[in-house]
């Protein structure tokens, strides 16, 4: 299977090649050029297959320039129990007939990007390999909050490697920040952006476009790559954990094989929900995908006018991972409801880089209405949903996953849906302790640490392995830049 650009200024490339390159020299994002079919066969046998199992068929379905030992290995490795304190991976937690939660936040650092940042580097490095690379990868990392404790974490000591993690100073939780700003590794560097999300992730994206940088560091013996859902390599395992639910349902007696179910997703930079879109390209029956937003509602207007606006006041939130006005992987779905057309796209970007909005035609608004529908959840109703969950049904949940199942309420409320949904679960609750505290009505005194202990005692539920390790851990990034710095401090880490 080849890739090619968004932008369609670049020939087509390999699996391995747009893995190892991150970003298209164009500026667009790599996509395939054909989604392969998900046969009612490969379902039903994979319904009794572990989730290693099932994560390496589906990748492997894109990544035809590996091979199926290949990509087994990665997954398991991926996806051991030494890494995952759930042996099931990807659980659903069911909470009603009609409701239950992907729980993706049992790996490593307790948030869903662990369910790709544990395969990509050995995506990466596999790459880099096959297309005989001398050169050292440098891994730039923009984050919101749980990308980048994933990817240092995937990326620690890994040899051949470097990686670079820029975060929004002020613009993370407690944890997440602590989760960063100790991490160990010899190949890392973290450092915090005078800024917003946005900001950080424009600056990297801008470090990615500069042809002279690439040119020096190139000289110095290093390229850049990303380890953001704007790499191909991140995206392909998240499409994985949307087969493994159905496989999961399918296997409870929840649903017949054929029945659509609908996945609830909170999602800022929309590559989450974008891989549940490719899922049910590929053939897995959904229904609708229901994107939920905080009050960073960019994405809910856009789909519900078809007009992408970022020309809005940003807000810091409680659900800091969604605190984004600028969607990359939206471009993507772009790409392919524009007929696979790299000008149009490219005439998208350009109206939102110079003017910061855009419209689609109706093309393309009659596919995003056929798919998607949308809400957004604001601070108050994020809490209130987060003490409602843990007072009636006894179940805890983090400030995201109480976005997308109040958008979820609301959905039901408007319309007929009755078919089973699966909301997407993306964090354990302890990264974000002070939030659910205050939703509790619990004392949130002391700093974030002493919070994880708070909320455990105040719910009886354990404090993750990762956080709990976090304890007496030295400090060792503590630098903060503003964004027009962010090249130098790339340059002085890679070079000296």
């Amino acid at each position: 299977m080849l890739y090619q650009s968004t932008r369609g200024n670049e020939k087509r490339i390999a699996s391995a090649q747009a893995i190892a390159r991150g970003l298209s020299q164009d500026g667009g994002l790599y996509v395939p050029e054909t989604f392969p079919e998900l046969s009612e066969y490969a379902i039903t046998d994979l319904i009794s297959r572990p989730y290693r199992d099932r994560a390496a068929y589906v990748m492997g379905l894109f990544l035809s320039d590996f091979s199926s030992e290949e990509i087994l290995q990665y997954a398991s490795e991926a996806y051991s129990e030494s890494s995952f304190c759930d042996k099931r991976i990807a659980p659903l937690h069911k909470l009603d007939d009609s409701t239950h939660f992907l729980e993706l936040w049992h790996g490593p650092t307790s948030a869903f990007k662990d369910m790709a940042l544990q395969m990509l580097p050995r995506l990466l490095v596999a790459s880099l390999h096959k297309a005989n690379e001398k050169r050292e990868v440098c891994v730039l990392v923009a984050t919101s909050g749980d990308t980048g404790k994933a990817a240092l974490e995937g990326f620690k000591n890994v040899k051949g490697t470097k990686i670079m993690v820029f975060y929004p100073s002020n613009g993370v939780s407690d944890v997440q920040q602590l989760q960063m700003i100790t991490q160990e590794g010899e190949n890392i560097n973290v450092v915090a952006v005078e800024g917003n999300f946005d900001d950080a992730q424009t600056g990297v994206k801008l470090i990615f476009s500069d042809e002279a940088l690439r040119k020096e560091l190139s000289e110095a013996g290093f390229f850049l790559s990303s380890a953001n859902s704007i790499n191909w390599g991140r995206l392909v395992p998240q499409i994985a954990y949307y087969v493994s639910a159905y496989c999961d349902l399918l296997a409870e007696g929840e649903i017949k094989f054929g029945e659509k179910v609908n996945f609830c997703v909170p999602t800022g930079n929309f590559g989450n929900i974008l891989a549940a879109y490719y899922a049910e390209k590929m053939g897995l029956p959904i229904g609708k995908l229901i994107c939920a937003s905080n009050k960073n509602d960019v994405l809910t207007q856009f789909i519900n006018t078809g007009t992408y606006n970022k020309n809005r006041k940003f807000y810091t939130t409680v659900s800091p991972s969604m605190d984004i006005l600028v969607s990359s992987n939206l471009e993507r779905f772009l790409f392919e409801t524009a007929g696979k057309d790299g000008k149009i796209v490219s005439e998208f970007m350009t109206k939102l880089d110079e003017v910061g909005s855009y419209n689609v035609p109706d093309l393309i608004k009659a596919e995003i209405k056929r798919i998607f529908a949308c809400g957004m959840c604001n601070e108050d109703d994020t809490m209130k949903t987060i003490d409602d969950a843990f007072s009636n049904q006894n179940y805890l949940m983090d400030t995201h996953t109480a976005v997308a199942y109040k958008v979820l309420k609301d959905y039901r409320a408007q319309t007929e849906d009755s078919a089973k949904t699966v909301v997407v679960s993306t964090a354990s609750p302890f990264k974000f302790c002070d939030s659910v505290l205050y939703a509790l009505n619990q004392s949130q005194d002391g700093n974030g640490l002493g919070l994880l202990d708070t909320l455990s005692r105040a719910t009886g539920s354990p404090v993750p392995a990762p956080l709990a390790e976090l304890s007496g851990k030295p400090i060792r990034f503590s630098g903060v830049v503003a964004i027009e710095n962010m090249k130098q401090e790339v340059t002085k880490f890679l070079k000296g």
